[in-house]
């Protein structure tokens, strides 16, 4: 039986639905995501090709390499686009009971100096494909 998961923004103008498995969500303290979300990213990830969005997404390339997405009416941070085999969903914007959890922490060399990470779960200063690769 495929996985059927679902979110949408915080005004429903933009809703997504993966047909398959999520990733454990991991938290980036990269300044990109503490800047996009106001304080620290959490997301998961789905493959490309299992994930269906509905609605005007509004895309911002925020690197050579990557691109964000959000929906322009309410300003949700929605997604983030390495242009790899999964694109990453913010945790927040999933709807209904997933069972998903918190795995690990990436680029807490970036980490704001207003927070303290106090949990045991796996951290790299950088990026970790071994968390972030489904």
């Amino acid at each position: 039986m495929t996985e059927r998961h679902h979110g949408s923004c915080l005004c429903g103008a933009v809703k997504y639905q993966v047909n398959g498995s999520l990733r454990p969500v991991i938290a980036c303290h990269c300044v990109q995501c503490r800047k996009t979300s106001g304080h620290y990213g959490a997301a998961t990830s789905a493959a490309r090709g299992d994930l269906r969005i509905a609605g005007d997404v509004k895309w911002y390339a925020s690197s050579d390499s990557a691109k964000r997405g959000f929906c322009p009416d309410c300003g949700s941070s929605m997604f983030w686009d390495g242009g790899g085999e999964n694109v990453s969903i913010w945790a927040g914007t999933l709807e209904g009971q997933v069972d998903v959890r918190l795995a690990g922490h990436i680029f807490i060399a970036d980490k704001g100096a207003y927070y303290e990470i106090n949990d045991d779960l796996p951290m790299a200063d950088q990026d970790d494909p071994a968390l972030t690769t489904k």
